[in-house]
Parts: structure tokens; sequence; C-alpha cells
């Protein structure tokens, strides 16, 4: 951490003879300030430059001195007073940018230096970093500075010209500035024999109003341009009042005031006390003794030549001498005691001036270093949040970047445990297709949609037969649910009758089974490709989203767009191949086929005995029916006779019992079916047993095979050959493949702009930092 200079680092490094008069010290040269001090503020002054050289200043608060006040107050005069220096003074040539003066004081004979400083260009638009272009050889003749300035203030004001063409060319001179005021300004490097260590800028007299010709933004312009100095904590304010007019009048001091609402930064002086009314004199020194409108530190009055004096060629040496005798014989103000003396004449402003900035520079060193340190951390912090900055090699750069999107892609299709993975996505449509073929399976009832000769219907034994209990273990309960249209067991038989051709009286066409089966499997080419469609959306959204993430970077040289185009191109000619996997697998299952033969045997056994027990159910029913018909003759149709049910063991043996009334002596509950003729639907039970297995066999080998073949396909199928389509559509193998590269890897434009002023700003930062640990 830097600290301030303690005092005994302040020893005197030149000396100039002073002596005592009655407006206090009288220095041999324009504004001396305390030789004691010149060394340390001579360094601190330093420093400050330095570090405003490097553009810093708009980055960080660093101390300085702004001059300020309306237009014909003498603001002009008072900088040329303090300086040294004549500024341009002819029609249209008014102060319309800021002039940064730095005064040092030498032993070496005069010299002056100037340079522009700019901060925008010619639309108004702030640069990333400064830039000083030197405007001259130095001068070493007063007499040709106001020459240099005019002109180098007609280059800051046309950005877009090469400064150098202002210097001689007296037609370039001439040329319409681009702006009426700018921010760029015109830096005076002043050293001499004659001069304080003291800097400054002067800024645009504010304007009150505008001649027909201008234009009313101006007003507005200079203001804002003002604000943006004197707004700043560490700016010292040199306001400039002219005492020919109403104080309350000059609208400066509002300003100043809006700006530094305590008063602690703005240092007043007066101009022009010589054109004071009469009898008026008493209202101004209310503000010398620091009574009227007070400010901590103080208000100054300085006597500067008029034009008159000017265009005789004074001297600063003689304005100085009549400066004193102004104020030492002229009253009111020879008449103040010694205190307010120190606030008059030039020479003990420009040395309070130089005190005060020197004190406000070593103060503010500790939190220069601070604020500094902190601008490198954001800025910093914020570069490493960028995207990497293209490659110097646009090809290599391109390949790199696709076999970087390459792995990705690899990754996500074998699967990453995140819950928004592509696999994750994809896993619930294959429970809904598998959901979609269960549902095409065929609805067999083992009984007569009607009985013969009863209007009841099949839902009156319906509830007497379950859904199968094996199938409810394998699927889970809801999952096999009957939503495919009822084919009844006499509807099998009428089908099996209609296909017999030279069949022996028991035997009938496998045809009927082989037509039950590609009844269903026809219905699995919508599930299928609505499976087909839902993963390819999903890849295709999801691959989509990914290569835009991963060259989002590059989206304003068309890269981003370009990968894009070439990976949905990819992916729909995937999409029309499995599509015809699809199609060629659902084909095959149009043709009943399996080797295993176990599973399929399996199945058709317990079809087959839970189709015969449904039919056993319905006989039972059918029988009891008849005893209940017969029991109901016996007993003269008793009307308390209660019906019979198959599953009630109190009914059987009351139906045993009716047999054994009727003659049948001897018969037991098992052998009630065979009191019925044969099962005429024996056949059909045959076939629905069958057709049934055969589903069960085909579904999962379906719901297995169509998935693999879309994951095969189209989502592990990504990565084949997409690589290639990638660098050859992007034309990396092509003559043109490094100008081609180099466009699409063309950074969005606010990406770059934002990376040039942060990479410009930490140039800034890092430059103002060496100059500090150079101190």
């Amino acid at each position: 951490m830097l600290h301030p200079p303690s005092p005994d680092d302040m020893s005197p490094e030149v000396r100039s003879p002073v002596s005592e008069s009655r407006g206090g010290l009288t220095p041999g040269g324009v504004g001396l300030s305390d030789p004691s001090l010149l060394g340390t503020r001579r360094r601190l002054l330093d420093l400050i430059n330095r570090l405003q050289s490097t553009g810093v200043g708009n980055d960080i608060d660093l101390p300085e001195i702004a001059v300020i006040g309306s237009q014909s107050v003498g603001k002009s005069s008072l900088i040329e007073s303090i300086s040294g220096i004549t500024l341009p003074r002819s029609s249209g040539t008014c102060t319309r940018c800021p002039t940064v003066c730095k005064l040092t004081l030498s032993k070496e004979p005069w010299r002056c230096k100037v340079s522009l400083h700019f901060e925008t260009d010619e639309h108004g638009q702030r640069l990333g970093q400064a830039r000083n272009v030197p405007f001259g050889d130095i001068i070493r003749d007063k007499a040709l500075v106001e020459e240099r300035i005019r002109r180098a203030q007609r280059a800051v004001l046309n950005p877009g010209v090469i400064a150098r063409n202002f210097l001689d060319d007296d037609e370039a001179a001439a040329v319409p500035p681009q702006l009426a005021f700018t921010s760029n300004s015109i830096h005076l490097q002043i050293s001499g024999p004659d001069l304080a260590d003291l800097s400054f800028v002067d800024l645009p007299g504010l304007i009150a109003s505008v001649s027909q010709d201008g234009d009313v933004r101006d007003i507005d312009l200079v203001k804002e341009l003002v604000n943006q100095y004197i707004r700043k904590p560490s700016c010292l304010i040199l306001l400039t009042v002219t005492c020919e007019v109403d104080f309350e009048t000059q609208g400066a001091y509002q300003l100043a005031k809006a700006a530094d609402p305590e008063k602690k930064r703005i240092i007043g002086v007066l101009t022009k006390p010589d054109r004071i009314p009469i009898d008026d004199e008493g209202n101004w020194l209310g503000f010398i003794r620091n009574e009227r409108d007070r400010l901590d530190n103080g208000w100054f009055c300085v006597k500067l030549p008029n034009s008159k004096a000017l265009s005789t060629g004074i001297s600063w040496e003689q304005a100085r001498n009549e400066e004193d005798q102004f104020f030492s014989y002229t009253p009111p103000w020879s008449t103040l005691g010694s205190l307010e003396q120190k606030q008059l004449r030039t020479r003990n402003l420009t040395a309070r001036l130089s005190d005060l900035l020197a004190q406000l520079i070593s103060r503010q060193l500790p939190k220069i270093q601070d604020q500094l340190q902190s601008q490198l951390r954001v800025t910093e912090d914020a570069l490493r949040g960028l995207p990497v900055a293209p490659s110097a090699d646009p090809v290599a750069e391109v390949v790199h970047m696709t076999s970087d999107f390459m792995r990705r892609l690899a990754r996500e299709t074998q699967g990453i445990p995140r819950e928004e993975g592509l696999l994750q996505r994809i896993r619930p449509e294959h429970d809904t297709f598998k959901r979609a073929i269960l549902a095409t399976a065929p609805n067999f009832r083992a009984y007569n949609k009607k009985r013969s000769g009863s209007a009841s219907t099949h839902d009156d034994r319906a509830q007497l037969i379950h859904p199968p209990e094996f199938l409810t273990n394998e699927e889970g309960r809801g999952v096999q649910a009957d939503v495919s249209p009822a084919i009844y067991v006499e509807e099998v038989m009428e089908r099996a009758k209609k296909a017999i051709t030279r069949e022996l009286p028991d035997k009938y066409p496998f045809i009927v089974t082989e037509l039950f089966i590609k009844e269903f499997t026809k219905d699995w080419e919508k599930p299928a490709l609505d499976l087909f469609d839902a993963i390819h959306d999903k890849v295709a959204a999801y691959v989509e989203k990914l290569a835009e993430e991963h060259f989002k970077q590059y989206n304003q040289g068309g890269l981003q767009q370009r990968v894009i185009v070439i990976v949905s191109d990819h992916v729909k000619k995937l999409a029309e191949r499995t599509k015809e996997r699809i199609r060629w697998l659902l084909q095959l299952e149009q043709e009943p086929f399996t080797l295993n033969s176990h599973y399929y045997q399996d199945y058709k056994d317990k079809f087959r005995a839970y189709y015969k027990r449904c039919r056993q159910i319905s006989e039972n029913k059918t029988l009891l029916s008849k005893l209940e018909e017969t029991e109901s003759e016996a007993a003269l149709a008793s009307s308390d006779a209660v019906p019979l049910d198959a599953h009630n063991p109190s009914d059987l043996i009351q139906a045993l019992s009716s047999l054994s009334l009727l003659g049948f002596v001897g018969v037991k509950a098992e052998d009630l079916p065979k009191l019925l003729p044969s099962d005429p639907y024996a056949p059909a039970v045959e076939i629905m047993a069958e057709t049934r297995a055969y589903f069960q066999v085909a579904y999962k080998r379906v719901t297995d095979i169509v998935p693999l073949a879309i994951d095969c396909e189209l989502v592990r199928g990504l990565e084949t050959g997409l690589e290639q389509a990638l660098l050859k559509g992007l034309g990396i193998g092509r003559p043109e493949g490094a100008r081609i590269c180099r466009e699409l890897t063309q950074e969005e434009t606010g990406l770059s702009v934002r990376r040039e002023e942060l990479v410009k700003k930490l140039e800034r930062l890092e430059s103002a930092k060496a100059e500090l640990l150079g101190i």
C-alpha cells in the first residue's frame, strides 16, 4: 500500500527569491508556491499527470482542478495569467473542448509541448483506450502557442481527420468542425522558470443562450461536459465569476453547488474587479471575507489584463505588477487586512491551488491504489467470464470446436446421469409405446355374446370371470386392460367354420389363427411411428440446442447457424433411414413366427386353461339355469325359488339334491359338466389360446426391437458420419477454407466490442499500476 509522503520528504529542489510586499509574497515568476514543498508536490503532480495520460481517469477518480464559468467572465484570461501563455481570442475560437494545462517549475528554458487526447471517435462513441497524439514539435517561443492551440482545437473537433493535416495546412484548418463541442482534449505541458507546479483543466464556458445560427442543444452539451468533470468527488472546482454582472445571474455557481452541495471542493475566484459599479464594491467584498456564499476554500479576486492591454503586447511580468498596483492602492481592496490580502492576486490563487491539489493527491493516493486494485479484479473477472477469444488460426479453431462438440454429443448419446439428459427425456416415450402395443391385444371372450332364448347379455356372466392372474402378475394391474373390441367365442367359431376346405370334421385350418394375428400386428404401425416421431422431435431439439450452446460465441459470423443446418440435415437423413428400419421390422411381424417354442407353449397352455375355465363357468351357469327351471316345475313354480350360483357351495348341494329327486343318484359336483354335451366351441378355444399366446411372444419382441432400432439408428447413430459432414459442410478441406473459417468465426459485434473495451481498460489499469509502483 502506498502512503502519502511525510514532511521529512518535502525538501526543496528549487528556491526562488521572495520578498515581502503589501500584497503578500511577490515571486519572480507568474505564480510560485512554497519552495520547501516543491520536490514532493512536483512528484505528486507528475504522478497524477502520468495517470491521466493513461486514460484511467475514466475508470477511477483522480484528483484534478477544473476551471468553470460562464462565457465572457474572464476565464480564459485567468488561464493565461496562471500559465503565462496566450489563448486564441478571435471570433469563433471560444473554448470548445477541455484544455489540460500541466505546469512545471524548471531551471531549463521555457518550453511547451502540445498533444491531443482522444477519448471519443467522430461519432461521439467512447474509445476503449484513450489515444495521445503529439501535435507538432516542441514550442520554445510563447508567441507561437496561440496559433498552435487554435489548430489543435480544430483537430480535436474533427476526430475523423488525421490530426497532422491541421498543423501546416491552412485549408484543412479552415474545414468546418465535425463536432460543435467535444470531450476530447488538448494537453499543454509547459515548463520553465516562471511557473508553479500546477495542473488543471480549462472547460468550455457555460452558454446562457445561442445566436440565431446556433444550436440550442449546445447549451445542454456544454453543461453535461462540465458535469462530467465536476461531479467527481476528487475534482476541485475553480469557479470563475465576473464582478461586472450580478452574481445571481451567473449559472456556473448553481452548477458547482449541485455537484458539491457541501461546498468543500469549490474555490471561488472573482474577475474584473475594476468594472464593479460605483458604490457596489461592498457586495463583492463579502465574498472575499467569505461572509457571502461561504466556501470551505474561500473566495479569491484577481485583476487580469484587459483587451486593450493585451493588444499592446503587455508582458506577464507587467501584468502582475499592474495587478499589485491595483490591489495595493485602489480602495476598497487596499483597505483589506492581511488575511483578506492573501485572497487577492493571481500568485496567491495559484499558490493556494497548488497546495490544495498536492494535499488532495497526497490524501487520495491510498484510495487511488484501492480503486485501481478493485477495478483490476473486476476487469479481470469480466474478461474471464467472456467466451474464449477467436483464434489466430480460424481453421484450427473450427476443427477443435467441432471435435469438442462431437465428444460432448457422444457423452450425451451414451447417457449422462441427470434428469434433463437426452435418454431421460426419451424413456417416457418407451412406456407410452409399450402401453399402446398392449392395447392391441385381442380381447377374446370365451362365452357367447347372448344366451339362446334369453335377453340377458354377456355382462351377466362377465362379472363371474376375472382377468388372467398370470398376466396381472407380469404386467401389473391396470396395464393389461381390455381396450380392443371384444371377440366372442361364437365369432371365432364362425370364422373357423368358414375357413374349412378339405380338413377332417374336427380340424380347422391355421389361416384362422394367422388372420387374427395379422389383425393386431397391422395395428402396431401407428404406435411405432408415434414413438419414432416423439423421439425424433426430442433428439432434433436436443442436438440443435447443444449446437446452439456450443457455438453460441460465433453466431455473428454464421458458424453457429451453419452447424445447426448441417446437424439438422444429418438428423433428417437418419430419420428417413430409421423409419425404413421400423417399417421393415413391422413387415416381418406380419408373418407369424417364433423359435421361442417353450415360451409360446407355456402361454398357450395358460390361456387354454383360462379360456376353458371361463367356458366351464359359463356352462355351469347354463346348467344351473336349466336346473332352476326343472326345480321350479317340480316345486309347482314356487314363488320363493332363488336362482342358483355355480360358485356357491350351498347352491351346488341344492342342485345335486334336485338331480337325485329326478333320478340321478350318485352325481358329484365335478360330474356336473359331464351332464352337458361336449363343448362345441373347443376348436375356438384352441384358436384363441394360440392367438393370445403368440401375442405375448410377439408384443414383447416388438416393444424391444422397435425402440432398440430407433436408439441404434437415430440416437447412437448421431455420431456416425456427423463429424465428416460438419467438416465438409464448413468447407474445412476446400482451398478457400481459411477464408470461410475466418468469416464463420467472427464474434458477435457486442461481444467483440465488450472484449476490446475490457482489454483496453485492463491495459489502462496496468499502465496506471506501473506508474503508481514507480513513485
